[in-house]
């Protein structure tokens, strides 16, 4: 069974949607996926989460979700604030070691090092006990780079797996920065990008949704992303664009 972690730079990077559209690719090529969200904030009890969009994107309905706040907080300060136990690392080790699948993808909340209880666990030491790699989803924008090598150096730092960077969100006229950036973030990761899906690619039908996660993917996680091919497209010295 393999495990992979997936993390943000930030909230609002698209973190949900690069998990709904591995999900997807490993669904369409006959592989038993689950998906695992340890804490879920923002969302009340009857409302559907990150994983109910992971579900409709994906056609994944192995999901598992262990604990759910209604406050838009980090998990600990949620859980401080609705008086309800903290997310449990142990239940949630128990809860991923006990599934029997191809692939295990566990999806954070918000970034590498929010708490998830007063102990101060974190996802990066959620993915240091399974000895997990992590896969990271930034921003293509202005900023992106400082937020995203302080995550990258605290991988490194905790002796963490980094699997990849992808952009959770390209939009379709990027600006110099964005452009730009493809350089510089693959410079910080040391290897060139996973993927980048199309802004509003959550509002997408399931159908068109696996064909976007395809082309969106690099080969190591069942796509055809081609970096090179991706960043000579937005060249930023093109003035063309």
């Amino acid at each position: 069974m393999a495990v992979l972690f997936v993390t943000g730079t930030s909230t609002d990077v698209g973190k949900t949607v690069v998990t709904a559209a591995i999900a997807a690719l490993a669904r369409d090529r006959g592989a038993r996926c689950a998906v695992v969200k340890p804490g879920q904030t923002g969302v009340e009890d009857d409302e559907p989460g990150d994983l109910s969009s992971v579900a409709r994107l994906s056609g994944v309905t192995d999901t598992y979700e262990l604990v759910r706040y209604p406050d838009p907080l980090s998990p600990a300060a949620a859980a401080r604030r609705s008086g309800r136990a903290p997310m449990d690392p142990v239940a949630f080790y128990d809860r991923v070691l006990r599934l029997d699948h191809d692939l295990v993808l566990v999806e954070g909340a918000g970034g590498l090092l929010v708490r998830f209880d007063e102990d101060g666990t974190t996802l990066a030491d959620l993915a240091r006990g399974l000895q997990a790699p992590v896969l990271v989803v930034a921003g293509p924008a202005l900023g992106t780079l400082n937020h995203t090598a302080l995550t990258l150096e605290a991988l490194a730092h905790r002796g963490v797996e980094l699997s990849g960077v992808v952009l959770g969100s390209w939009p379709s006229a990027p600006g110099l920065a964005e452009r730009c950036n493809l350089r510089d973030l693959e410079t910080l990761a040391a290897r060139p990008l996973l993927g980048a899906l199309p802004a509003e690619a959550g509002r997408l039908s399931p159908e068109t949704f696996l064909e976007v996660a395809r082309t969106g993917l690099g080969p190591q996680l069942g796509g055809t992303f081609d970096a090179r091919q991706f960043r000579s497209t937005w060249d930023p010295s093109r003035r063309d664009l």
